[in-house]
Parts: structure tokens; sequence; C-alpha cells
């Protein structure tokens, strides 16, 4: 992703189409030399060419070039700038344009101008690319600043724009999965306390047993934060896969201290023994998964990198809180009676 940003001018394309408002009925200077063209759509294609939409696209155009996040910004301002060059460095007035778009053969109109421009819907498009590798990239709050621009220093109402492509859809799936996140992670909390009811018949026990899943997901969703990493499609699964394999842990512990605590009837006692017996097999498992998802660390996908380091870590940090902080809970409020 940094090559393709660095060598191709950015990753995840950004369209932006601007809608012009209907045409009047307006000759341009020098018109007397087209009267005998008698064809209408030539004629539509003449007049479409005026000042203040070139105006439009060029600044719309340069305003985005101009922004850090973007990097290789292609529209029709960018065909008028070479045909300038072309010209001796001399501006194109609106008359050579709509000549000119006109007497282009066809083959090479439909590559390089019909992509940009479309007389009949009276639209212009502006086609970008994001600089994904960029750190600290905020892909929510560039569409923001964007259409609030565009808005308020362009001028253009909600109607008179669009935006557009792959980026928005990737941003409508992210802020989506940012929104479900907290309510994912209450639903499933919900969803392993009434599992943990049903199989201890101890609510004070199903209590104890979610609390060291959740601080685990939640102790590694604090760490990205704090080191300034953009969630994405793998960041902000960490959590609920942690939670998911980490909660076996708790099972198995809970169950085996239920069994023993029945047999001895002491709590210390029965830590000890627990610790000593399923304690070790929870160490070896954890310890086998945090293994397994960190060989991921060792791919060049720097998404992929981030997931196996932080489930790994996650997990180790899980089977912590399984052997230290459930027993230690267990001992304080004693669920099974004094």
């Amino acid at each position: 992703m940094k090559l393709i940003d660095e060598k191709l001018g950015g990753t995840t394309p950004l369209e932006v189409i601007l809608k012009f408002p209907e045409k009047k009925e307006e000759k341009l200077e020098g018109d007397e030399e087209f009267e005998d063209w008698g064809d209408e759509e030539k004629n539509e294609e003449k007049y479409w060419f005026t000042k203040d939409k070139i105006d439009t696209i060029s600044s719309v155009h340069n305003y985005l070039d101009n922004l850090p996040e973007i990097g290789k910004v292609l529209s029709f301002s960018s065909i008028v700038d070479v045909a300038t060059q072309l010209n001796n460095n001399k501006p194109l007035g609106t008359l050579e344009m709509g000549v000119l778009y006109t007497k282009i053969p066809e083959n090479i109109k439909n590559e390089i101008i019909d992509p940009y421009i479309s007389v009949k819907d009276n639209e212009a498009r502006i086609s970008l690319r994001i600089i994904d590798s960029q750190k600290g990239l905020k892909r929510n709050e560039l569409i923001k600043k964007i259409n609030h621009d565009l808005q308020n220093e362009f001028g253009l109402s909600e109607d008179r724009y669009k935006l557009a492509g792959v980026m928005i859809l990737f941003n409508n799936l992210l802020q989506s999965l940012f929104k479900s996140q907290i309510l994912t992670l209450g639903l499933v909390m919900l969803g392993i306390f009434g599992m943990f009811v049903i199989l201890f018949k101890n609510i004070k026990l199903s209590l104890i047993g979610v609390v060291p899943n959740f601080i685990a997901a939640f102790f590694i969703l604090g760490i990205i934060g704090m080191l300034e990493i953009p969630l994405d499609m793998m960041t902000i699964t960490i959590a609920a896969i942690t939670i998911g394999i980490a909660v076996d842990n708790s099972i198995h512990y809970i169950y085996r201290f239920k069994e023993e605590f029945n047999k001895i009837n002491d709590y210390k006692k029965t830590l000890k023994t627990c610790h000593s017996t399923v304690g070790v097999a929870i160490l070896n498992t954890s310890i086998t998964i945090v293994f397994g998802f960190s060989i991921l660390v060792l791919s060049k996908f720097i998404p992929t990198i981030y997931f196996g380091f932080f489930t790994g870590l996650a997990m180790l940090f899980a089977m912590i809180s399984v052997l230290t902080l459930l027993p230690s809970l267990i001992l304080v409020f004693k669920p099974f009676g004094k």
C-alpha cells in the first residue's frame, strides 16, 4: 500500500461529481461562425464550455490537489492544462474549447475527455486517490472536511455535487463497524453472562466470570487508542475475537473450581489445586494461541501485523486475568458461600 501511495499517487479512489445548473439560452462570443452547423447536439456541446464551469472545475481540482491526504487528482482541468501548454502557455477561451471538443476524433474523446465531463448530463467528474498509508489518516474527517469546504468556500449546495467511489463505501463500512462495536460488545457481555447463569446457576459467579474477559478486550482497545492506531477491518475485530476465545479459559477454571470446592470446601486449598491442574492447562493452551497469532507478525501487510500482534497480546492478558484476577475475585466475594 505504501509503495502504491508513493509511486502511483494513492490507493483508494474517490470521485467528486460536480452538477451544474440548467443551461440558459445564451451564446458565446463568436457564435456567428457556427450558425451553419445546423446540428443541435454539436451546438449543445459548443455552448457547454462556459467560463464559470471551467473555473469551478479548476478551483475544486486545485483545492483537492492541495490536501495532504490526497494523492493524484485527474479532471477536465488536467486536460485544459495540457492544452494550454500545447498552445504556447496561452489559456484557451470557452469558444476554442467548444470547437476543440467537437473536432476531436471520437476515439480520443472517449478515452481522455468523456471520463471527466458529461455534456448530456451537465456534469463533471474529478477523480482522485487517497494516500491510505499516511499516518493518522481519518477518512471520515476528510470526507466531512471536503463536504464542508465545497459548501462554504465554493458556494456549492448539496444538490450541486456528490462524493462517490470506493472511499465512500469503505468509510461507510468502517463507520457502521464503529457504531456497532459498543452495541456488539454489550450484547456479547449479556450473552456470556446468560450462558454462565445457565451453566453455573449462580448470578454472583456469573458476574465474576465475565470480568476478566472484558477487561482484556477493553485493555487491548485502550492500547490501540493510546498508540493512535486507526481502527480498520482488522483491528476492530480483535476485541470480539479475544472475548470469544478467552471465555473458554474462564469456563474451564470456574467449572474446575466448583468441582474441587465441593470436595475440599476450602477456598484457598481449592485455589491451589486448580492452579496446579486446570491452571497449567490454561497456561499451555494460551501460550500456544499467543504464538499461533504471533506468526502473523511476519507478514508484510501492516493490518495483518497489527491483527496478529494485538490479538496475541490480548490473549496473553486474558490468560493473566483468568489466573490472577478471577481467583482473587472468587476469594473476595465467595460465590459458593462461606
